[in-house]
């Protein structure tokens, strides 16, 4: 038996090992290609070594963006069964690429959020294009690292550590906008926080108007409808405001009723929202009816109703993703592209169609080869997610976004898509609360009760042994005797048990969350000070 067990993990291991090695060859293969058109492509120009191994640098991010980043936005789709591991990944892919490619803009601005001062490169364009390479570089270390512990970090954060920590080495501590790193900072509590609180308001309020309801079914046919008609006004509100935000004179010029503004204010935004939430209600209304006919007056069958608007939100999210966080992978590489080409620096740069291919399809590679790991810590790993749950996640993302971008407050995605994580659980746990303690009242009186009767039966051994003349009948009661107390004895031993599990009883991870808040903290100085060894490295290599 032992050996078939041991033939078994070997053949798991070979069969690892051989998947392991087919998704490296692929990326390997993604980023050669990379290198060598960037190469062949820009022949001819001064310092155009640089711009072919800033290009591998970018790609190699973008793979480490779609591996670490984009697992919030489907992460509890997959975590609640509402989508498959495989079929979340093609929904990812689809729209983080079509984010990227669409609305990922046509202009950057590649310092990003104005974390340093480019004029303190004081025109000095070789040392400018060795820090955005060092900063990339080191970016993605970072995201590398944090993705093999499965943990979930920033991106933007990670590229921000990584501007920061190059732009130090090369032109002193001076150099950094320190207003703008304090924004950064306080991004770290207010993100969670923010998503956190959003997320259990809309699950308590499910809870509230359904699943606490004695007739579950015709409380879905009412609610749920008004639910995914407010997810749909926050969607495409946040999808106008955050993914079309860099195309939309384009729009502007199509739909020629609409102000001739440069981006979508809130109030424009809103009201497309608004649209399509009126919209989605009447459909839904009649949609939900029919589909209630079929399902139980259950926590599960009020579930099954929130599927399909999960499947959009992913997809949504994703879409939203890829417009915005491939300027993470791209800005700098753009920069650079610039800085060859035009032998200066400017703050902001086109961007050619390549190197948005490079951070699309970079994207989305990463997020097929090597998303599935963090998809798993963030949908299951953290704590238990149903689809109401799950819903709830993804309404706080895109409300929260919308309200910090209104507020004029730095958030993060990813911080915002785990703090929701944590605020149902949390919540869940806060709910529980009073029936956990009439739990331990109930394991607490059972080992007292045991406790008492095993002192019973070894006071009574103590005076039977103790008579100097016993009769067969108190030999027979002594046998009996040690039998009960031995028995007794195991039933104390499983009450201790009991009583201990029901007083662990959580149902956010505590382990996951003291993990992913300590990447939280260190990802930027960890990313600035990899990027300045790198940026030092590069130097002493080139000088």
């Amino acid at each position: 038996m032992e050996i078939q067990t041991v033939k078994k993990l070997e053949k798991m291991a070979r069969k690892e090992s051989g998947i392991d090695f087919i998704r490296l060859g692929f990326a390997l293969l993604f980023l050669v290609a990379v290198l060598s058109y960037s190469f062949i492509n820009s022949g001819g120009i001064p310092n155009n070594v640089f711009l072919a191994i800033a290009a591998l640098f970018g790609a190699y991010m973008a793979m480490n963006i779609g591996a670490n980043d984009v697992a919030n936005n489907v992460g509890p789709a997959v975590g609640s069964k509402a989508l498959t591991m495989g079929g979340a990944i093609v929904i990812a892919v689809i729209f983080e690429a079509s984010g990227a490619l669409i609305a990922g803009g046509d202009v950057v601005t590649t310092i990003k959020k104005g974390i340093i001062d480019i004029e303190g490169f004081q025109g000095d364009t070789e040392s400018f294009i060795w820090a955005m390479m060092a900063a990339l570089l080191a970016a993605a270390l970072w995201l590398n690292l944090a993705t093999f512990f499965k943990a979930p970090v920033s991106t933007t954060h990670s590229i921000v550590g990584g501007v920061m920590g190059a732009g130090i080495a090369a032109a002193g501590f001076s150099i950094v906008s320190w207003g703008t790193m304090g924004q950064i900072v306080a991004s770290w509590i207010i993100s969670p926080v923010l998503g956190g609180i959003i997320a259990a308001i809309f699950l308590f309020s499910i809870k509230k108007t359904m699943v606490y309801k004695e007739d579950r079914v015709s409380a879905a046919k009412i609610w749920v409808p008004v639910y995914v008609a407010i997810m749909s006004w926050a969607f495409v509100t946040y999808l106008t405001l955050k993914g079309l935000k860099k195309i939309w004179p384009t729009v502007v010029d199509i739909l020629s009723f609409l102000p001739d503004e440069e981006k979508p204010s809130f109030l424009v935004a809103s009201l497309f929202g608004l649209v399509v939430a009126l919209l989605v209600y009447i459909i839904l209304r009649k949609t939900v009816v029919k589909k209630a006919l079929h399902i139980e007056n259950t926590r599960a069958g009020v579930n099954i109703l929130f599927t399909v608007p999960l499947i959009f939100a992913a997809a949504l999210l994703s879409f939203a993703h890829g417009a915005n966080d491939v300027a993470n992978a791209i800005g700098p590489l753009a920069a650079i592209h610039d800085a060859v080409i035009s032998g200066g620096i400017n703050a902001k740069s086109g961007i050619p169609l390549w190197v948005m291919a490079v951070g699309a399809i970079g994207i989305a590679l990463g997020l097929a080869l090597y998303g599935p790991k963090l998809i798993r810590t963030v949908g299951s790993e953290i704590t238990e997610l149903d689809q109401m749950r799950a819903f709830s996640v993804a309404m706080a993302a895109a409300i929260t976004v919308i309200i910090a971008s209104q507020l004029g407050l730095p958030v993060s995605s990813t911080h915002i898509a785990i703090g929701g994580i944590f605020g149902v659980g949390f919540l869940r746990e806060y709910l529980t609360t009073s029936s956990k303690q009439e739990v331990l009242l109930q394991e607490q009186e059972l080992l007292e009760n045991e406790k008492k009767t095993l002192k019973a039966y070894n006071s009574e051994l103590e005076d039977l042994q103790r008579k100097s003349e016993k009769r067969k009948v108190d030999y027979e009661r002594i046998v009996t005797l040690y039998k009960l107390i031995d028995d007794e004895e195991e039933k104390v031993k499983v009450a201790k048990k009991q009583l201990k599990n029901a007083e662990k009883t959580q149902y956010v991870r505590r382990d996951a969350f003291k993990k992913i808040v300590a990447a939280w903290i260190i990802t930027v100085p960890a990313a600035a000070v990899l990027s300045a060894m790198i940026y030092f490295m590069i130097r002493g290599i080139v000088l």
